[in-house]
């Protein structure tokens, strides 16, 4: 994503008991912000982020692992799999 040095204005409205500001549909695809957003507070600023689900990477990085050949047990002592393990477990 590249950084944009465009700016655009908006008015703070009233939302029930509440004030909020519109964000234009462009800029809201440009930055891919849809559903829950994280907002933090930074020197003077407003940050507005995506809320990444927990474990959102994980099965890149699981893929990476495999690559790399880095899934391997830790424990060399574990048990084999068992009879109950291979006929009634669902993989």
């Amino acid at each position: 994503m590249v950084a944009s040095t465009a700016t655009t204005r908006t008015r703070i409205v009233r939302i029930g008991n509440s004030q909020g500001i519109r964000i234009p549909k462009p800029i809201l695809e440009q930055l891919g912000l849809s559903g829950e957003v994280e907002l933090e507070i930074q020197a003077d600023q407003l940050i507005i982020r995506s809320v990444q689900a927990p474990r959102h990477s994980w099965a890149d990085q699981f893929q990476q692992m495999a690559e790399f050949e880095d899934d391997t047990l830790l424990d060399e002592n574990s048990p084999s799999l068992s009879d109950w393990d291979e006929d009634e477990w669902t993989w």
